[in-house]
């Protein structure tokens, strides 16, 4: 039996347990932030296969991975696709209203509901989850209304380390891991 090399604080797995899915922002969150153009105005995005596996994982443990943020662009778009992301919300300017309508749409409340984000657009949704986090690059002001402020960077592991939270609370990362290490 594989045994997990990682650990997280009780009391933030209690807050995590019945989460059932798990909102998302981009840039600052799956991006570290930077907005890159060309020369013609293209936008470049850099992910992280980390966040992304994470991501992937979230939906095998039955926990519904949803992207709600304030940019769109076709970069953004194909990554979340082959991430299989189903819920996704793109330009949006009330981010409280836009994962509403996804809780109501899988049929959740609050309370099964998790999210990750580094700005103040993003508090409406961080304060009524059952579990927040943001990475450590996010706003004074997001950092200090969340329960979880991960050690890895924005766009370079700060998703996948809010993922094994979620995926540890569920119960299931154990058995992940096994299936990943057979």
């Amino acid at each position: 039996m594989t045994t997990p090399a990682i650990d997280f604080p009780p009391e933030l797995l209690l807050r995590a347990q019945d989460v059932r899915v798990a909102f998302f922002d981009v840039d600052g969150v799956l991006t570290d932030g930077g907005l890159y153009y060309s020369a013609e105005g293209e936008t470049f995005k850099r992910f992280c296969s980390l966040d992304g596996h994470g991501l992937k994982l979230l939906r095998r443990a039955g926990i519904e991975p949803a992207v709600v943020t304030g940019r769109d662009g076709a970069a953004l778009r194909k990554r979340l696709q082959s991430l299989g992301v189903r819920h996704a919300r793109y330009q949006v300017e009330d981010k409280r209203a836009a994962a509403q309508a996804i809780l109501h749409e899988l049929g959740l409340a609050w309370p099964q509901a998790a999210a990750i984000g580094d700005d103040w657009p993003d508090l409406p949704v961080l304060r009524r989850c059952a579990f927040a986090a943001a990475p450590p690059s996010a706003h004074a002001e997001v950092l200090a209304r969340v329960h979880l402020v991960t050690r890895a960077a924005a766009g370079a592991g700060a998703a996948r380390e809010f993922c094994d939270v979620l995926l540890v609370a569920s119960g299931r990362y154990a058995d992940l891991l096994a299936e990943a290490a057979a």
